[in-house]
């Protein structure tokens, strides 16, 4: 983390000696200011994909490059040293960064889970003819997350909690998601904590569900949102509410066009006709569940993932 806070020191100086106008932007190819948003190559992200492809942000003068990263944490430490103008995150990524003092905000939602038990575009997951039958037979066994010490750890454990099990002795083991599949079918690991279009794809290879982890750790639980630096905010506040505003269109148009986003995901990941069409679609709703944050937050600390409490009115939009 001092990594991460040494970066965003320089960034903030970088700012503060000389602020950038949108004006004062590389050009795109579009003609708009050019932008990089850190994103992760799951179901998640496809608003945004679908939106740049709509003309959503580039109606708003913004040329968006995305760019595929493994998971949140590292997108974090690409806004907070300039590498990124905006990130996708996990929420456990950006509480945790925020709680040790980096300045960043979070500007849209990014995605919720659906609520529903075994109907979630996440889930723990087993492969065909694993013994594990519930999330309580997840103890001690080894599990795989995209990154460690992050959110899947926290909700994971809090599946397993739940069953009536004992988190502690699990051994998780980070590999990205689109690893996990072969990993399950290998036996490389006991079981896997995937998201869309990774689930589906466990479950056409005749994987189980065994838990519902975003389910078990809160109402609606919010996942992910889309954020940015605040010395970004400070030096080109035009920008910032643009894409904000890019990133909303998004959101709403991807709840009204479900067929659209199924097709999306096949041009940033490789997926095959039945999982795009088994896909368990995220709600994208643009409301931010904060009573959800404060749970993941209190589990959190309780993991030992936050050394003190996130500061959620500093990092909410």
């Amino acid at each position: 983390m001092r990594r991460i806070l040494a970066a965003a020191t320089v960034l903030a100086t970088l700012f503060a000696t000389c602020a950038c106008s949108s004006d004062d932007e590389p050009e795109g190819a579009s003609g708009g200011t050019a932008i990089s948003l850190g994103v992760i190559p799951i179901i998640d992200v496809a608003p945004v994909y679908l939106g740049r492809q709509k003309g959503f942000f580039s109606r708003r003068g913004i040329d968006l490059t995305l760019v595929p990263e493994q998971g949140g944490a590292p997108i974090v430490k690409g806004v907070l040293s300039g590498r990124y103008q905006f990130g996708f995150s996990n929420v456990t990524s950006l509480m945790a960064a925020q709680s040790e003092g980096a300045p960043l905000k979070a500007v849209a939602n990014g995605v919720a889970s659906t609520g529903r038990p075994g109907r979630d575009f996440s889930a723990i997951v087993v492969s065909d003819g694993s013994p594990i039958r519930s999330a309580k037979d997840l103890a001690g066994k080894r599990i795989a997350l995209n990154t460690l010490r992050n959110l899947g750890d926290t909700t994971v454990r809090q599946s397993v909690r739940l069953a009536g099990g004992n988190p502690n002795g699990i051994r998780f083991q980070a590999m990205p998601f689109s690893a996990m599949p072969s990993a399950l079918q290998g036996r490389q690991v006991d079981a896997a904590w995937v998201v869309e279009p990774q689930l589906s794809e466990v479950l056409t290879q005749g994987g189980q569900v065994v838990a519902s982890n975003f389910v078990d750790t809160a109402p609606n639980l919010t996942v992910a949102m889309y954020f940015t630096s605040r010395p970004t905010i400070a030096g080109d506040p035009d920008l910032v509410a643009r894409f904000t505003e890019a990133v909303n269109e998004s959101l709403r148009y991807a709840d009204g066009h479900p067929e659209e986003i199924r097709a999306t995901v096949g041009t940033y990941t490789k997926i095959t006709d039945t999982v795009r069409t088994a896909m368990i679609l995220p709600n994208w709703s643009g409301d931010i569940n904060r009573a959800s944050l404060e749970r993941l937050a209190a589990l959190g600390r309780q993991d030992g993932i936050f050394t003190k409490p996130p500061a959620l009115d500093q990092l909410l939009p």
